[in-house]
Protein backbone atom coordinates (compact mmCIF):
# COMPACT_ATOMS: atom_id res chain seq x y z
CA UNK A 1 0.00 0.00 0.00
CA UNK A 2 0.91 3.61 -0.39
CA UNK A 3 0.59 4.35 3.32
CA UNK A 4 2.46 3.11 6.37
CA UNK A 5 1.14 3.23 9.91
CA UNK A 6 3.89 4.02 12.40
CA UNK A 7 2.70 2.87 15.81
CA UNK A 8 4.74 1.91 18.86
CA UNK A 9 3.31 -1.09 20.71
CA UNK A 10 4.24 0.57 24.00
CA UNK A 11 1.96 3.57 23.47
CA UNK A 12 -1.75 3.18 24.30
CA UNK A 13 -2.83 5.77 21.73
CA UNK A 14 -0.85 3.99 19.01
CA UNK A 15 -1.79 0.51 20.20
CA UNK A 16 -5.44 1.09 19.37
CA UNK A 17 -4.60 1.82 15.73
CA UNK A 18 -2.76 -1.51 15.54
CA UNK A 19 -5.84 -3.24 16.96
CA UNK A 20 -8.30 -1.61 14.55
CA UNK A 21 -6.05 -2.23 11.54
CA UNK A 22 -5.97 -5.92 12.45
CA UNK A 23 -9.68 -6.24 13.28
CA UNK A 24 -10.60 -4.72 9.92
CA UNK A 25 -8.00 -6.69 7.94
CA UNK A 26 -6.15 -3.69 6.55
CA UNK A 27 -2.70 -5.28 6.59
CA UNK A 28 -2.37 -5.29 2.80
CA UNK A 29 -3.65 -1.73 2.43
CA UNK A 30 -1.58 -0.11 5.19
CA UNK A 31 1.79 -1.52 6.22
CA UNK A 32 2.99 -1.30 9.83
CA UNK A 33 6.17 0.19 11.25
CA UNK A 34 6.85 -0.27 14.96
CA UNK A 35 9.32 1.98 16.77
CA UNK A 36 10.93 0.62 19.91
CA UNK A 37 9.54 1.31 23.39
CA UNK A 38 11.85 4.15 24.41
CA UNK A 39 12.62 7.54 22.94
CA UNK A 40 14.42 10.76 23.74
CA UNK A 41 13.37 14.38 23.31
CA UNK A 42 13.84 14.07 19.53
CA UNK A 43 11.28 11.30 19.02
CA UNK A 44 10.62 7.60 18.70
CA UNK A 45 13.32 5.57 16.95
CA UNK A 46 13.22 2.46 14.78
CA UNK A 47 15.83 0.78 16.96
CA UNK A 48 14.14 -2.64 16.76
CA UNK A 49 14.67 -2.82 12.99
CA UNK A 50 17.84 -4.07 11.33
CA UNK A 51 20.35 -1.26 11.08
CA UNK A 52 18.15 0.97 13.23
CA UNK A 53 16.07 2.06 10.23
CA UNK A 54 12.48 1.41 9.23
CA UNK A 55 12.73 -1.10 6.36
CA UNK A 56 10.16 0.71 4.22
CA UNK A 57 10.70 4.37 5.08
CA UNK A 58 14.47 4.15 5.50
CA UNK A 59 14.42 6.56 8.42
CA UNK A 60 15.92 6.19 11.90
CA UNK A 61 13.30 8.37 13.60
CA UNK A 62 9.70 9.21 12.84
CA UNK A 63 10.84 12.80 13.38
CA UNK A 64 12.49 12.65 9.95
CA UNK A 65 9.12 11.90 8.35
CA UNK A 66 7.48 14.81 10.14
CA UNK A 67 10.22 17.16 8.98
CA UNK A 68 10.01 15.88 5.41
CA UNK A 69 6.55 17.39 5.14
CA UNK A 70 6.88 20.20 7.69
CA UNK A 71 10.54 21.34 7.90
CA UNK A 72 9.74 23.70 10.77
CA UNK A 73 7.29 21.40 12.56
CA UNK A 74 6.77 23.09 15.95
CA UNK A 75 4.86 20.47 17.91
CA UNK A 76 5.62 17.18 19.60
CA UNK A 77 6.70 14.21 17.48
CA UNK A 78 4.07 11.61 18.32
CA UNK A 79 2.75 8.21 17.32
CA UNK A 80 0.59 6.95 15.79
CA UNK A 81 1.30 8.61 12.49
CA UNK A 82 0.41 7.64 8.95
CA UNK A 83 3.18 8.25 6.44
CA UNK A 84 2.87 8.59 2.66
CA UNK A 85 5.52 6.12 1.52
CA UNK A 86 6.38 7.71 -1.88
CA UNK A 87 7.11 11.13 -0.36
CA UNK A 88 8.15 9.98 3.12
CA UNK A 89 6.02 12.68 4.73
CA UNK A 90 3.57 12.30 7.60
CA UNK A 91 -0.03 12.57 6.41
CA UNK A 92 -1.73 12.63 9.82
CA UNK A 93 -1.04 12.06 13.49
CA UNK A 94 -4.62 12.71 14.61
CA UNK A 95 -4.83 9.67 16.88
CA UNK A 96 -8.55 9.93 17.78
CA UNK A 97 -9.48 10.29 14.12
CA UNK A 98 -7.18 7.65 12.63
CA UNK A 99 -9.16 4.69 13.98
CA UNK A 100 -12.45 6.29 12.96
CA UNK A 101 -11.10 6.83 9.45
CA UNK A 102 -9.93 3.22 9.24
CA UNK A 103 -13.53 2.18 9.91
CA UNK A 104 -15.27 4.68 7.64
CA UNK A 105 -12.85 5.78 4.89
CA UNK A 106 -11.12 2.47 4.17
CA UNK A 107 -14.19 0.23 3.80
CA UNK A 108 -13.19 -0.86 0.29
CA UNK A 109 -10.14 -2.54 1.81
CA UNK A 110 -11.83 -4.19 4.81
CA UNK A 111 -11.58 -7.98 4.98
CA UNK A 112 -14.66 -10.12 4.48
CA UNK A 113 -16.38 -10.47 7.85
CA UNK A 114 -14.80 -7.36 9.36
CA UNK A 115 -16.75 -6.09 12.37
CA UNK A 116 -18.65 -2.81 12.24
CA UNK A 117 -16.84 -0.92 14.97
CA UNK A 118 -18.90 2.25 14.52
CA UNK A 119 -22.68 1.75 14.65
CA UNK A 120 -24.93 3.26 12.00
CA UNK A 121 -26.19 6.77 12.65
CA UNK A 122 -28.75 6.75 15.42
CA UNK A 123 -29.11 6.42 19.20
CA UNK A 124 -26.54 3.62 19.55
CA UNK A 125 -23.87 5.61 17.74
CA UNK A 126 -24.68 8.72 19.77
CA UNK A 127 -24.41 6.77 23.01
CA UNK A 128 -21.15 5.15 21.92
CA UNK A 129 -19.53 8.52 21.34
CA UNK A 130 -20.78 9.70 24.73
CA UNK A 131 -19.14 6.64 26.31
CA UNK A 132 -15.95 7.24 24.31
CA UNK A 133 -15.82 10.85 25.49
CA UNK A 134 -16.14 9.87 29.14
CA UNK A 135 -13.62 7.05 28.80
CA UNK A 136 -11.16 9.40 27.08
CA UNK A 137 -11.53 12.26 29.54
CA UNK A 138 -11.75 10.32 32.79
CA UNK A 139 -9.83 7.07 32.15
CA UNK A 140 -7.49 7.25 29.13
CA UNK A 141 -6.35 10.71 30.21
CA UNK A 142 -7.30 10.21 33.84
CA UNK A 143 -4.39 7.89 34.60
CA UNK A 144 -2.00 10.49 33.18
CA UNK A 145 -3.54 13.24 35.29
CA UNK A 146 -2.75 11.13 38.35
CA UNK A 147 0.75 10.25 37.21
CA UNK A 148 1.82 13.75 36.26
CA UNK A 149 -0.01 15.70 38.97
CA UNK A 150 2.16 18.57 40.16
CA UNK A 151 0.69 18.83 43.63
CA UNK A 152 -1.12 16.73 46.21
CA UNK A 153 -4.28 18.70 45.54
CA UNK A 154 -4.10 18.03 41.80
CA UNK A 155 -3.40 14.34 42.41
CA UNK A 156 -6.27 13.94 44.86
CA UNK A 157 -8.71 15.53 42.41
CA UNK A 158 -7.44 13.40 39.51
CA UNK A 159 -7.59 10.23 41.61
CA UNK A 160 -11.20 10.90 42.60
CA UNK A 161 -12.21 11.55 38.98
CA UNK A 162 -10.51 8.38 37.76
CA UNK A 163 -12.11 6.09 40.30
CA UNK A 164 -15.55 7.61 39.86
CA UNK A 165 -15.27 6.63 36.19
CA UNK A 166 -13.81 3.21 36.94
CA UNK A 167 -16.73 2.48 39.27
CA UNK A 168 -19.14 3.57 36.54
CA UNK A 169 -17.47 1.18 34.10
CA UNK A 170 -17.51 -1.65 36.63
CA UNK A 171 -21.24 -1.15 37.11
CA UNK A 172 -21.92 -0.87 33.36
CA UNK A 173 -20.00 -4.05 32.58
CA UNK A 174 -21.73 -6.02 35.31
CA UNK A 175 -24.82 -6.31 33.10
CA UNK A 176 -23.38 -6.40 29.55
CA UNK A 177 -20.53 -8.15 27.81
CA UNK A 178 -19.12 -5.14 25.98
CA UNK A 179 -19.48 -1.40 26.50
CA UNK A 180 -22.30 -1.12 23.97
CA UNK A 181 -23.86 -4.50 24.65
CA UNK A 182 -23.45 -7.66 22.62
CA UNK A 183 -20.67 -6.78 20.16
CA UNK A 184 -17.31 -5.08 20.01
CA UNK A 185 -17.21 -1.40 19.04
CA UNK A 186 -14.66 1.39 18.84
CA UNK A 187 -15.42 2.15 22.49
CA UNK A 188 -14.03 -1.22 23.57
CA UNK A 189 -10.80 -0.67 21.65
CA UNK A 190 -10.27 2.65 23.38
CA UNK A 191 -10.87 1.33 26.88
CA UNK A 192 -8.89 -1.88 26.41
CA UNK A 193 -5.54 -0.21 25.77
CA UNK A 194 -5.75 1.54 29.15
CA UNK A 195 -6.99 -1.50 31.06
CA UNK A 196 -4.26 -3.78 29.74
CA UNK A 197 -1.64 -1.31 31.06
CA UNK A 198 -3.35 -0.74 34.39
CA UNK A 199 -1.72 -3.29 36.69
CA UNK A 200 1.71 -3.36 34.98
CA UNK A 201 2.04 0.44 34.94
CA UNK A 202 -0.73 2.76 36.08
CA UNK A 203 -1.49 1.16 39.46
CA UNK A 204 2.02 1.79 40.81
CA UNK A 205 3.88 4.07 38.41
CA UNK A 206 1.00 6.57 38.15
CA UNK A 207 -0.28 5.99 41.72
CA UNK A 208 -3.73 4.84 40.55
CA UNK A 209 -3.72 2.38 43.40
CA UNK A 210 -7.15 2.16 44.99
CA UNK A 211 -7.64 -1.20 43.30
CA UNK A 212 -5.81 -3.38 40.87
CA UNK A 213 -7.69 -4.28 37.73
CA UNK A 214 -7.67 -7.87 38.96
CA UNK A 215 -9.69 -6.74 42.01
CA UNK A 216 -12.58 -5.40 39.93
CA UNK A 217 -14.57 -8.47 38.81
CA UNK A 218 -16.49 -7.04 35.87
CA UNK A 219 -13.64 -4.97 34.45
CA UNK A 220 -11.14 -7.78 34.91
CA UNK A 221 -13.42 -10.31 33.24
CA UNK A 222 -14.12 -7.86 30.41
CA UNK A 223 -10.41 -7.14 29.92
CA UNK A 224 -9.59 -10.86 29.76
CA UNK A 225 -12.46 -11.44 27.33
CA UNK A 226 -11.01 -8.84 24.97
CA UNK A 227 -7.42 -9.98 25.52
CA UNK A 228 -8.38 -13.49 24.45
CA UNK A 229 -10.19 -12.14 21.37
CA UNK A 230 -8.08 -12.18 18.15
CA UNK A 231 -6.93 -8.67 17.33
CA UNK A 232 -6.65 -7.48 20.93
CA UNK A 233 -4.28 -9.51 23.09
CA UNK A 234 -2.11 -10.52 20.15
CA UNK A 235 -1.08 -6.87 19.72
CA UNK A 236 0.08 -6.48 23.34
CA UNK A 237 3.78 -6.53 24.21
CA UNK A 238 3.96 -6.30 28.00
CA UNK A 239 7.74 -5.98 28.08
CA UNK A 240 7.72 -3.00 25.72
CA UNK A 241 4.89 -1.39 27.66
CA UNK A 242 6.78 -1.55 30.95
CA UNK A 243 10.09 -0.49 29.45
CA UNK A 244 8.49 2.56 27.89
CA UNK A 245 6.92 3.96 31.04
CA UNK A 246 9.57 3.03 33.59
CA UNK A 247 12.54 4.11 31.45
CA UNK A 248 11.21 7.17 29.61
CA UNK A 249 9.54 8.80 32.64
CA UNK A 250 12.77 9.63 34.45
CA UNK A 251 11.08 12.24 36.64
CA UNK A 252 8.69 9.62 38.02
CA UNK A 253 11.13 6.68 38.07
CA UNK A 254 14.67 8.15 38.24
CA UNK A 255 16.34 4.75 38.79
CA UNK A 256 15.02 3.42 35.49
CA UNK A 257 14.36 0.06 37.13
CA UNK A 258 11.67 -1.89 35.27
CA UNK A 259 9.54 -4.12 37.54
CA UNK A 260 9.53 -7.84 36.88
CA UNK A 261 5.82 -8.40 37.48
CA UNK A 262 2.95 -8.79 37.41
CA UNK A 263 2.51 -12.38 36.23
CA UNK A 264 0.76 -12.74 32.88
CA UNK A 265 -0.75 -16.22 32.88
CA UNK A 266 -3.98 -15.02 34.48
CA UNK A 267 -4.81 -13.09 31.31
CA UNK A 268 -5.66 -16.47 29.79
CA UNK A 269 -7.87 -17.66 32.65
CA UNK A 270 -11.57 -18.28 32.11
CA UNK A 271 -13.68 -15.13 32.28
CA UNK A 272 -17.22 -16.42 31.87
CA UNK A 273 -18.34 -13.38 29.90
CA UNK A 274 -19.91 -15.59 27.22
CA UNK A 275 -22.82 -15.99 29.63
CA UNK A 276 -24.02 -12.53 28.59
CA UNK A 277 -24.60 -13.88 25.08
CA UNK A 278 -24.14 -11.87 21.93
CA UNK A 279 -21.51 -12.11 19.22
CA UNK A 280 -18.26 -10.13 19.50
CA UNK A 281 -18.13 -9.80 15.72
CA UNK A 282 -21.74 -8.69 15.24
CA UNK A 283 -22.36 -11.36 12.61
CA UNK A 284 -18.88 -11.08 11.14
CA UNK A 285 -15.83 -13.23 11.76
CA UNK A 286 -12.59 -13.09 13.70
CA UNK A 287 -9.42 -11.98 11.91
CA UNK A 288 -6.99 -14.65 10.80
CA UNK A 289 -3.57 -15.35 12.29
CA UNK A 290 -1.18 -12.47 12.92
CA UNK A 291 0.96 -11.75 9.89
CA UNK A 292 4.54 -12.98 9.80
CA UNK A 293 6.79 -10.18 10.99
CA UNK A 294 4.05 -8.59 13.09
CA UNK A 295 3.92 -11.13 15.90
CA UNK A 296 4.70 -10.07 19.45
CA UNK A 297 7.83 -11.65 20.94
CA UNK A 298 6.57 -14.82 22.65
CA UNK A 299 8.64 -13.91 25.71
CA UNK A 300 6.57 -10.73 26.10
CA UNK A 301 3.06 -12.24 26.10
CA UNK A 302 1.21 -15.18 27.65
CA UNK A 303 -0.27 -16.03 24.24
CA UNK A 304 1.31 -18.86 22.27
Amino acid sequence: GRYRLVAARACPWANRTIIVRRLLGLEDAISLGTPGPTHDERSWTFDLDEGGKDPVLGTERIQENYLTRFPDYPRGITVPAIVDVPTGGVVTNDYPQITLDLSTEWTAFHRDGAPQLIPDAGPERDEMFEVIERVFTEVNNGVYRCGFAGSQEAYDAAYERLWTAMDWLEERLTTRRFLMGERITEADVRLFTTLVRFDPVYHGHFKCNRNKLTEMPALWGYARDLFQTPGFGDTIDFAQIKEHYYVVHEDINPTGIVPAGPELASWLSEHGREAFGGDPWGGGTAPGPVREGERVDPEHTPLR
